[in-house]
């Protein structure tokens, strides 16, 4: 025996209701098939009751409506033999309907009894027409089957007859039994009554209960549970197996797949729930049992952590706190008893150790009727100052992680308020039972769906981890990224399931951001059809999305744009800087950057403000974060520098080489930018910080090659002037050409000092090969004293410092 449920979709339209008659025909019997109302046919008749009540004839026009639907129903799908008999049983049940509307319109009042006795008509219309379409099929009316009786003003299912006729009625003999959902009758009064909205779920639980039934199908319009709401996490999947305790606690938090009194039950009898999608019927579905190694298809079971994540997106947190609650017993008593009185239910409770106060998750809108009843249930304590006044907080939402097996887990708790932590996500109250099994939360709604995409990327409920990238600048360092992102994103999908989405692009004067991500290959045609340009616009933009993992690309030289750094630091915005300006900045700033990064969870990071690509602050930065400590740094930093000095020849003057710098793009477009030794001496103020000391540009001495007039005036009169230094320098290079010397531009670090300048390099120095643009650094530490470390290869140049950059990205994905 089988018991198949239907919902309103299932039922909905010709197209559906046939996928019904394919599914049920290619079921063994016995079975018992359970309906719902007809798709949107429950909220027609409340809406008509309503009209009906306030004196509104166009009720009348409902029940027209619902007859034609009805009529039109049954001419697409059922037999013709069958349709006179079917049409002349729908047809007087319309019109009882119609009568019962009429009277509620005359007198203009409609009692709960009345309401009832309209609902119900949906799923007594429906069942009648799937009876009919279905071969052999026996129809059996819910009224006489399922009975209620109140307790504590509440309509509850009277089992121990529901479940006597129940056997009466589909036990007798095996065939094909169709009823509808959700409608019942009361056991002493004979009224009718429901089971609430969901019900026909609650209905055919009940019906596989009684009958022992070997499972329970729910067939519905999705393909089973989910691990998350699929319209708030796009990548969100089938959780092919959950336990009946992991259903319940998604089901009472949000998740509408099942009527969470479904599964009580069924899990009595021990039987399983399959929940399937009408529309996908070769889907395996979700599969709910205590046999956690059972499945839908035979696949493997589900290991992961967590099952689920489900929320209440609307939530209201009512506090009640006093010094006088402390130890006193029968508070929290008084408070529960209060608000059940008054109807408002209580979906979580949090109490702190000391006793002072008692937070109760309730809907929003019985917030205000909440703290209503509180004060006026303490107002003896309140009037004494023994207790406050209930306090309301609005604006929240409630989330809940879900999982059997986090209780075999460690670190679960731990991981999921570090990764909140991170994302700026801020928590107002936390539940955890001592089952473990579920931990809920509540936040500012307006975070909801950041903290659902970031806890389901990061519990690997997601196929992919996902980090969202905004590029600032678009130039040589930022065009290379880009096309180095389009390259790489499939590899890094498949090969360490790492997608790099790219969900913000901005130049100067335009921009583009989108949320599901832009083509990296593509983004110039996105930007000229976009937003407007400009650090300001797009700095707006990352606060407004309000992206989960996300981090800022500073590609450009700005000090406009490195001035936002801290802005983006305090919204949880991970920053990977090819700019110098913030690192090299007032040594109080870069602190600033540096805390604001480590006290909000995120990184910042600039591996290539020095060397390009070359793992230099990443090397200090393991040095010294294992106890080693630099004692001195020798540097060849500047690859126009490097170049130039390596280009010097014969036939190569000062003069000629500064100009093939320029033409060959290793230096600025103004090279007295590189000439000056501002750009080392930057760089060294970065490396001596890194290695641990409080060091300013200022603090730098410079020793430069350039007389000072020459960085006076115009670039064309530099041009100009700048022969005038070929001969001293030809003559300087050939003198060093006979002691076996060359010049490098060294930045040094030693005994707390830096300065930079013109050095002559012999053969058995380290620097003295070095070739092109490339960079070296020697770093003499207390473990690397007799043999400093050497890093060295090449330090300037739009790819490898773009690789640098990237580099960078993928330590902010994997932290």
């Amino acid at each position: 025996m089988k018991v198949l449920k239907f919902g309103g979709s299932s039922v909905g339209t010709p197209e559906s209701i046939l996928n019904v008659k394919n599914i049920v025909e290619a079921t063994a019997r016995p079975a018992v098939v359970v309906v719902s109302a007809l798709g949107g046919v429950t909220d027609q008749l409340i809406a008509a009751s309503c009209m009906a009540a306030a004196g509104d004839s166009a009720y009348s026009e409902s029940v027209d409506s619902l007859m034609e639907r009805h009529h039109k129903m049954v001419n697409a799908v059922v037999e013709p033999r069958r349709r006179p008999q079917l049409l002349e049983n729908l047809d007087h049940l319309l019109t009882d309907l119609r009568s019962i509307l009429h009277g509620v319109f005359l007198i203009q009042d409609l009692t709960p009894k009345t309401a009832d006795a309209i609902v119900a008509y949906g799923e007594r219309l429906s069942s009648l027409i799937t009876a009919a379409l279905l071969d052999n099929a026996c129809h059996v009316d819910s009224l006489d089957v399922v009975c209620t009786r109140v307790q504590n003003s509440k309509t509850l299912v009277d089992f121990d007859l529901t479940n006597r006729r129940i056997v009466e009625q589909f036990g007798k003999h095996p065939g094909l039994f169709v009823c509808g959902g959700f409608i019942a009758k009361d056991a002493e009064t004979g009224r009718i009554t429901n089971l609430g909205r969901g019900g026909s779920d609650y209905t055919a639980s009940i019906i596989a209960a009684a009958l022992n039934a070997e499972a329970l199908e729910i067939w519905t319009d999705v393909d089973g549970f989910m691990t998350a709401d699929p319209r708030v996490i796009p990548t969100a999947y089938t959780i092919p197996q959950l336990s009946y305790n992991e259903a319940m606690e998604l089901c009472n938090f949000g998740a509408k797949v099942v009527y969470p009194p479904t599964i009580y039950p069924v899990c009595t009898k021990n039987i399983p729930i399959y929940v399937k999608n009408t529309f996908h019927p070769s889907h395996a579905g979700s599969v709910i049992s205590s046999d956690m190694s059972l499945t839908a298809n035979g696949e493997s079971t589900f290991t992961a952590p967590i099952c689920g994540i489900s929320s209440v997106n609307r939530t209201s947190v009512v506090t009640v706190s006093g010094p006088t609650m402390v130890g006193v017993i029968g508070v929290n008593r008084r408070i529960f008893a209060c608000l059940a009185q008054n109807g408002i239910s209580v979906f979580m409770v949090v109490q702190t150790s000391s006793e002072t106060s008692t937070s109760l998750c309730i809907t929003p809108e019985d917030g205000q009727k909440a703290c209503k009843v509180l004060d006026a249930e303490f107002a003896v304590e309140i009037e004494d100052g023994a207790m406050n006044k209930a306090q309301l907080e609005e604006g929240l939402a409630t989330v809940a992680v879900v999982g059997e097996n986090m209780k075999r887990t460690p670190g679960i708790a731990g991981k999921l308020f570090s990764v909140l932590g991170r994302n700026g996500i801020s928590v107002s109250a936390i539940g955890q039972g001592s089952f473990e099994m579920n931990i809920s939360f509540v936040i500012q709604q307006e975070m909801l769906s950041k903290a659902l995409n970031v806890l389901h990327n990061s519990f690997f409920l997601s196929e992919y981890q996902d980090v969202n990238v905004f590029v600032c600048g678009t130039g040589n360092v930022g065009g290379s990224l880009l096309q180095q992102i389009a390259a790489q994103r499939e590899r890094l999908m498949k090969e360490r399931r790492l997608r790099i989405n790219l969900v913000g692009v901005s130049g100067r004067s335009h921009s583009v951001y989108h949320p599901e991500g832009i083509n990296a290959a593509h983004y110039e045609e996105a930007m000229q059809n976009g937003e407007p340009g400009g650090i300001n616009h797009m700095v707006e933009r990352i606060v407004e999305m309000n992206s989960f993992n996300s981090v800022f690309v500073d590609c450009t030289a700005s000090e406009n744009v490195a001035r936002q750094y801290e802005t983006l630091l305090s919204h949880n915005v991970s920053i990977v800087a090819a700019n110098k300006a913030a690192a090299s900045s007032d040594f109080g700033r870069y602190k600033l950057l540096k805390d604001t990064a480590r006290e909000r969870g995120v990184k910042y990071l600039f591996e290539t403000n020095v060397g390009a690509g070359l793992p230099i602050i990443n090397t200090i930065n393991d040095l010294t974060g294992s106890g080693d400590k630099v004692l001195r740094i020798e540097a060849v930093v500047s690859g126009t520098l490097n170049f130039v000095f390596n280009a010097l020849s014969a036939d190569i003057p000062l003069s000629k080489a500064v100009r093939m710098a320029q033409e060959q793009g290793y230096s600025e477009p103004d090279p007295r930018v590189d000439l000056s030794g501002k750009d080392v001496i930057r760089k060294l103020t970065i490396l001596a910080r890194e290695s641990g000391y409080r060091v300013n540009m200022e603090d730098i001495e410079a020793h430069l090659f350039i007389p000072n007039s020459l960085f006076e005036g115009s670039l064309e009169e530099f041009w100009e002037k700048l022969p005038g230094l070929d001969a001293e320098f030809e003559a300087r290079r050939q003198r060093l050409e006979t002691e076996g010397k060359c010049l490098r531009f060294v930045a040094t670090w030693a005994d707390g000092k830096g300065e930079v300048g013109l050095r002559e390099i012999d053969q058995t120095h380290p620097f003295y090969h070095l070739e092109g643009s490339n960079n070296i650094i020697s770093l003499t530490t207390s473990r690397y004293h007799d043999y400093p470390m050497l890093i060295k290869g090449y330090g300037a140049g739009a790819e490898v410092t773009a690789a640098g950059v990237f580099a960078d990205i993928m330590r902010c994905a994997n932290f």
